[in-house]
Formats: structure tokens, sequence, C-alpha cells
């Protein structure tokens, strides 16, 4: 059983306050995402996050698939971290943390991502050819528009 992690950090030249806001709330995963991916969630954004939220969306990840993906939001720590987890979707598992914390001049951003892909040694083989450089294309489009919406640090 293989597990990848991938691990992202961005600083940004705004405050605890603003980037909690806004990475906090499920209706700006949408802004974030490639527009190739059709993101579209489809219930369980209405609210301020909170632990055991559930939020299902649908993507378009690879060959116009669309995949139905449902995450819960298991942990929140106000102004200092989150963790989503898939329920349903194409991993066999997803665990992201989001930690943000105040640096000088601004805030710095981490994720880690723990993923295990399906299909045993078939999804082990694809990893490097299709999903390692898929998940790096999408953090790097999110870290361009994040300095695009609040500047560079």
């Amino acid at each position: 059983m293989k597990i990848y992690t991938l691990h992202k950090k961005q600083n940004l030249p705004i405050s605890i306050d603003e980037a909690w806001e806004f990475l906090s709330s499920p209706k700006n995963l949408k802004t974030i995402t490639p527009d190739y991916m059709g993101f579209h969630i489809l219930s369980g954004a209405d609210r301020p996050m909170f632990p055991g939220q559930i939020i299902q969306y649908i993507v378009t990840p690879v060959l116009g698939i669309k995949t139905k993906w449902v995450t819960e939001i298991t942990h929140v720590k106000d102004k200092e971290y989150f963790v989503d987890e898939q329920r349903f979707g194409p991993y066999a598992l997803w665990h992201h943390k989001h930690f943000i914390k105040p640096i000088e001049g601004g805030v710095e951003m981490e994720d880690i991502v723990d993923y295990k892909l399906p299909m045993g040694i078939l999804g082990q083989m694809m990893h490097p050819i299709l999903v390692k450089p898929k998940l790096e294309e999408i953090f790097n489009y999110r870290t361009k528009k994040l300095e695009a919406l609040f500047g560079t640090y």
C-alpha cells in the first residue's frame, strides 16, 4: 500500500483574518481551481466551515470524465488550520491539511496532502505519468491565482 504526499507552502502579503476568510470558505475553492476541471459545488458550502461539514461537488480532472467528490471537514481550528478528507471520489485515500500562520508582512500557507490511489499496482504505475503531474499543475495554478488575487510576498 503506497501512500503519497504532496507538500506546498506559499506566502501572501495579507492578514491572517483575510487568509482565513478566503481559504476557509468552500465557495472560494472554485476560484482557485482551473476552469478546465469543471468544478461545481452541489451542496454543503452554504455555511461557514465546521467539523463534520460534508461538501459535495463535481470535478472533471481528466479526459472530460465527470467525477462526484464528497469531502468532510474533519478538523477546524479558527485561523490556524482545517482538514478535509475524501469520503467518496477518485482516491482510495485523500487527507488534506491546510495550515496558515502569521509571518512578518503576511501569512504562510501550507498544504499537506496524503493520498493513495485505487487499483493497486496499476494506480501506482499511473502516479508518475498522470496523477502527480496533474496535482502539481492544479496546485501551481492555485499559487498563481492566489498571487493574482492578493499580490506576491
